[in-house]
């Protein structure tokens, strides 16, 4: 198979209205779009009652996506990222679609938290319409949540996902016809959601507003050239496209020239929630741009791909957040890291490298939840790294990482569940398992010459070589040692150390 050139980088952006593929090329950090196919596939617009995604939206998702995976043939894993929002999110049966959505795409689907995305829509404008010192509020209406983020640097200060979008909206207030009175109940329902967080933004403050993506452009572009009313979006711009909309009855009666198709059954919702933000935040104007959750994607990407990245920060700043002691993260990442190296003899160089990148971040972590409680320290840490919003991690990510802390010391049967059968992740606990336990003098270690930790799929059964005299001498680690070995006994699995 031919491969594309490792400046090619793609973006695919799963959201609640419209799947989004984006390739640019790399050049030394400034893009340019090669190629951009988008989809309007309404995938909110499928959820039922129980928020299930239907069968008709989950096949209008795979169409699309095996349209992009075919476009993407060529590229490698380092060069895609693909990452999905709020309908993701929130649907009960995302776990039976998830896989299926994968194979039909050929590439990983990160399932992104609210304040992730909120995240990298901010990296996204910030690189191309940069403030210069001054605090903006950006306002991002997607199909089924809304980001609003504040932020003058590269980092944004707040970020919040709620709740309201353009398609939810346009589904539960605007189905018939379109009256003044559905507009006040919508940008009610829209107030009280934005009530949560308007004290905290208001006493932030910001010093201009931008909106992204396809309501605020839409918007933006009827009241500019429909209305004639200016280039930005103003609250009397608004009040006049929803006083032509009441009169026509509907979107689509209303004609405007310059709305897209694709926008009309959508533009009502999105509408109401943008004026929702204007009333509650008391916005006065609005300029809009180009940039959205894509544009961030790729700066995301091209931050790991010169090994600037953003997971690296996240950790680093919860290591300070929770008090975790560096030096024995550090030694713990160490050790954790040839274990690994010894168990995973037949996994590919790259295979090994990613499940080493969770095995650092874990051990680097695994002493968060001390801060709460010594007692089952463990639990909390895992809570921590499974519920807390760290930047630059997709919900799975988050999901290994609290998976391997839980596993680092206890009762092996609560893991079953957790690992399955996958033999790498059984490996890197094992690894952060170990090196936890070596290294629990808190002291400079370094393993006896030609220590060796094997795993023998045939017959299920780890074993760990390591120097006899060693272990005599340090009876404490021989003690636990046997404590392990009777664990992995409960799992029907054997833990055999040898001494040499």
């Amino acid at each position: 198979m031919m491969t594309t050139s490792q400046n090619m980088l793609a973006s695919v952006d799963l959201g609640s209205n419209s799947f989004r593929l984006q390739i640019c090329e790399n050049n030394n950090g400034q893009l340019k779009v090669i190629d951009s196919i988008k989809e309007m596939v309404r995938l909110a617009a499928g959820l039922d009652e129980h928020k299930k995604l239907d069968p008709a939206s989950q096949d209008r998702a795979l169409n699309c996506l095996t349209k992009f995976g075919e476009r993407l043939r060529g590229f490698s894993p380092d060069q895609v990222r693909t990452v999905a929002t709020n309908t993701f999110r929130v649907a009960k049966n995302i776990s039976e679609f998830l896989p299926k959505a994968e194979a039909a795409l050929g590439f990983p689907i990160e399932i992104i938290a609210g304040r992730e995305e909120a995240r990298l829509i901010y990296t996204g404008v910030v690189h191309t319409l940069p403030p210069n010192g001054e605090r903006m509020l950006v306002i991002d209406i997607g199909g089924g949540s809304t980001e609003f983020i504040i932020g003058a640097h590269l980092e944004p200060a707040n970020t919040e996902s709620l709740p309201l979008g353009c398609v939810t909206y346009s589904m539960r207030f605007f189905q018939n016809k379109i009256t003044e009175k559905d507009f006040k109940a919508a940008i009610t329902a829209a107030r009280t959601e934005i009530q949560r967080i308007s004290k905290l933004y208001k006493r932030t403050g910001w010093d201009f507003s931008v909106g992204t993506s396809g309501s605020a452009k839409s918007i933006r572009d009827v009241i500019s050239a429909d209305l004639k009313m200016g280039e930005d979006i103003t609250y009397a711009g608004m009040q006049e496209l929803v006083k032509r909309i009441c009169q026509a009855g509907s979107v689509k009666k209303a004609r405007f020239e310059n709305l897209k198709p694709e926008r009309i059954e959508v533009f009502a919702g999105g509408l109401s929630v943008m004026m929702a933000a204007f009333e509650e935040l008391e916005i006065q104007k609005m300029i809009v741009t180009e940039a959205a959750l894509r544009d961030g994607v790729f700066y995301d990407l091209i931050g790991r791909q010169l090994n600037v990245d953003m997971r690296d920060q996240t950790v680093a700043q919860f290591q300070q957040r929770y008090h975790v002691s560096p030096s024995q993260a550090a030694r713990v990442s160490a050790t954790a890291r040839i274990f690994m190296e010894s168990l995973a003899q037949t996994a590919s160089v790259q295979e090994l490298a990613h499940w080493q990148q969770y095995v650092n971040w874990a051990a680097l972590l695994h002493e968060a939840g001390i801060d709460i409680a010594h007692t089952a320290y463990h639990k909390h840490s895992a809570y921590i790294l499974e519920n807390a919003d760290m930047p630059g991690f997709s919900r799975k990510e988050q999901q290994i990482l609290s998976t391997l802390v839980l596993g680092q010391r206890g009762d092996l049967r609560k893991m079953a569940d957790l690992a399955g059968n996958n033999l790498m992740m059984w490996f890197a606990i094992t690894a952060l398992r170990l090196s936890v336990l070596f290294n629990r003098a808190r002291l400079p270690l370094t393993l006896p010459p030609f220590t060796q930790l094997r795993f023998d799929p045939e017959s299920h059964k780890f074993t760990l070589r390591i120097n006899q005299n060693w272990l005599d001498e340090n009876l404490l680690t021989a003690d636990a040692l046997t404590y392990e070995t009777e664990q992995w006994n409960k799992i029907d699995t054997v833990f055999d150390v040898q001494g040499i």
